[in-house]
């Protein structure tokens, strides 16, 4: 009896509850229907009604390029006022570039993104730089008037310093040969006596050139180019100053160490002296040994014999030399 009492109570539960229920989920579908209606007045599929938006502007031509509008002369200081990408709107000249298509030609300036990659002087003409270099004028000095020459300008200025700049179209705009200088100055303009300059060759070695006279220093083992300058110049201060000292080993040398041939006081010239001596002693008699010996040195055979072997001896044997040297022997010895 107790049982089925229960489930008749929970069956009349299960009824309201469901009744109210489903009076809520109609209610909610009455409020869309009524949003969905107020939408929908004017249009009979359901969608809203976009008649009454604003119209879309007219398209716009492309106005007409520049090149067709510039006069025949035109200042182009005023079209390319500094550096900037290629323009073929702006740049009356069939330019063309890239890759040629069926075997044709390069395609044209219109839309070529190749003239666009790459660096161009445009901003760099003639007329650019002269007015450059009226601008930059009121600010510099004049030139002095006692370097009128190259000679004279070497002469006050004996050290030139070279280096590079590079342009190029890359991830970077530093190059490294840019940091590299290159140093040269002539020994004749340096304050160098015998010793020291010959102390200065041995120094520098391959460095020297002796038929220009020039000491060249390459520095590149720092990585900015101001740092590889004042190396430079001070490895030709430390140069210079070790060429004036004079080593306690130094005056020990004889004429085998020395760095070239003298033919004064060698074996060749008291040679020779001896076989003149005895040829002149032969033909005219006893006479004074000493002043004899000036006059034969005097002598312009004898002066030729003396370079051909200092020649010979310094630069080494050849054909020329040889030659030379065959021709002083035949006229000192009367051949």
């Amino acid at each position: 009896m107790a049982a089925s009492s229960m489930r008749t109570t929970v069956l009349s539960f299960g009824r309201s509850n469901g009744h109210c229920l489903g009076n809520y989920a109609f209610s909610l579908l009455g409020i869309r229907a009524a949003y969905s209606t107020a939408l929908s007045t004017n249009n009979a599929k359901g969608f809203p009604d976009r008649a009454n938006r604003m119209p879309r502007r007219a398209k716009r031509e492309p106005g007409q390029a520049r090149t067709e509008k510039m006069a025949d002369d035109q200042d182009w200081t005023a079209v390319y006022p500094a550096a900037a990408v290629f323009k073929p709107s702006a740049v009356p000249l069939p330019v063309r570039m890239g890759y040629p298509v069926k075997r044709g030609v390069p395609p044209q300036k219109n839309g070529n993104l190749e003239l666009m990659k790459i660096p161009n002087f445009l901003h760099l003409t003639p007329a650019a730089i002269k007015k450059h270099c009226e601008a930059l004028k009121p600010f510099c000095t004049e030139w002095p008037a006692g370097l009128d020459s190259d000679a004279a300008c070497e002469k006050h200025f004996p050290i030139k310093v070279e280096n590079k700049e590079f342009v190029s179209a890359g991830t970077s705009l530093r190059n490294p040969k840019a940091r590299v200088v290159t140093l040269t100055v002539k020994l004749s303009s340096l304050n160098l006596d015998e010793h020291a300059r010959k102390k200065m060759v041995k120094l520098v070695g391959d460095r020297y050139c002796k038929e220009t006279d020039t000491l060249t220093i390459i520095t590149d083992c720092c990585p900015i180019r101001q740092q590889n300058y004042d190396y430079s110049m001070y490895l030709l201060t430390v140069l210079y100053h070790e060429s004036w000292k004079t080593e306690a080993w130094e005056a020990e040398k004889t004429r085998e160490d020395m760095e070239e041939y003298h033919w004064e006081g060698s074996t060749s010239q008291k040679n020779v002296l001896d076989t003149l001596l005895r040829m002149r002693a032969a033909s005219e008699g006893e006479e004074d040994p000493g002043a004899v010996r000036e006059e034969l040195l005097g002598q312009p055979t004898v002066q030729k014999y003396k370079d051909s072997v200092t020649r010979l001896k310094n630069e080494g044997e050849t054909e020329e030399g040889m030659l030379q040297y065959r021709e002083a022997v035949k006229k000192l010895l009367n051949i």
